[in-house]
């Protein structure tokens, strides 16, 4: 029975930290050559995901730009598509750019997108789990009976990740980014509410990002008892206060909270495109990728997963993070909520 575990002032130290605007240059993130690699980004029609696209377009990677049926202050995916495809061609390439449209509120949608890959039979070298909601969200059910954010920003991560698994273990360092947040550190660790409750407010969004940077640590271990995906690498990244459309939702009331969040976003936030080299740093650095005594691949300096990124600089994560129990607990309460054993996808992992 794992007691429910709430912030201390470390853990407010550290969240505080991950409040970050230093300047990123080409010098901190240089990237890589990219050409030939297959990338999936999630929520990469604005925002981040979207300069995280276009970077990687740059590089000259095929990229599948994961994206729902976006709101009216959304760039279309469409868009996004011709820009990154510009931005290829401007940079000497000839990579294929397409929308697929999914919809991480729908569980059905997540399916049909996973097996339309799954069908290209093509190794996938980076999945970016970078599509959320942004605190604090209404609380609206989706139609598969969850809290909106938790199945956005957390179960539908988990789903879309265990499905790819097979394809991303045919890739020779395949890579796994998962957006998670610095408020992770103030979450509280509650699996009798695991995706919130009637006494607690909104959507709970620091708790699923606890989960979600568990769950990554988690995942890691798991990845690193089975051959087949052991040279799989899968790190949270946080990218950062971002200033980005993704607050629009949240910052159309004229309540005090809105008024001192619209303050902050004016001279605290970083742009989308400082934000999004947390996910090209994590994609692309040879720091981020595999350990070669661990996992048997990967350059000399590779540090392997199951870390938390504080946009390019390694951070502690939560302390019950490395917690074995609170870890297993975590992946049960996962598999009851999405069926992963009656859908085979605890099996991938032969656990």
């Amino acid at each position: 029975m794992i007691t429910p575990s709430w912030p201390r002032i470390y853990d407010f130290i550290q969240a505080f930290r991950g409040v970050n605007s230093t300047f990123l240059t080409e010098k901190h993130v240089p990237g890589a050559d990219l050409t030939g690699k297959w990338i999936i980004i999630t929520g990469s029609n604005n925002g981040i995901g979207l300069e995280a696209a276009k970077s990687m377009a740059a590089m000259g990677a095929h990229i599948i730009l994961a994206c729902r049926e976006p709101p009216s202050w959304e760039t279309h995916p469409t868009a996004a598509v011709e820009e990154c495809q510009q931005i290829s061609q401007a940079h000497g390439h000839s990579a294929s750019i397409e929308w697929w449209q999914v919809d991480l509120a729908d569980f059905d949608s997540v399916e049909k997108f996973c097996a339309r890959w799954l069908g290209c039979d093509r190794p996938l070298d980076v999945l970016c789990n970078n599509a959320g909601l942004a605190p604090p969200a209404q609380d609206i059910m989706t139609k598969d009976g969850f809290q909106m954010a938790h199945q956005v920003n957390l179960l539908s991560q988990v789903l879309i990740t265990l499905r790819l698994l097979p394809s991303l273990a045919r890739s020779a360092e395949p890579r796994i980014v998962c957006t998670t947040s610095c408020i992770h550190h103030l979450g509280l660790f509650d699996l009798d509410h695991f995706q919130g409750g009637p006494w607690k407010r909104g959507n709970d969004y620091q708790d699923n990002k606890l989960y979600y940077q568990t769950w990554v640590t988690e995942l890691q271990s798991r990845l690193l008892r089975h051959s087949e995906y052991k040279h799989v690498t899968v790190n949270g990244v946080n990218p950062g206060f971002v200033g980005s459309s993704i607050w629009v939702p949240v910052t159309t009331a004229a309540d005090l909270p809105t008024r001192i969040l619209k303050l902050l976003l004016r001279f605290f936030a970083i742009t989308p495109q400082q934000g999004s080299l947390a996910i090209t740093h994590a994609a692309t650095s040879p720091e981020c990728g595999p350990h070669p005594d661990t996992q048997g691949v990967g350059a000399p300096t590779g540090r392997g997963g199951g870390r938390y990124i504080n946009r390019i600089w390694d951070a502690p994560a939560r302390p019950i993070c490395y917690d074995a129990e609170a870890r297993s607990a975590v992946w049960m309460e996962l598999d009851k909520e999405l069926h992963l054993r009656d859908k085979g996808l605890l099996e991938i992992l032969g656990l």
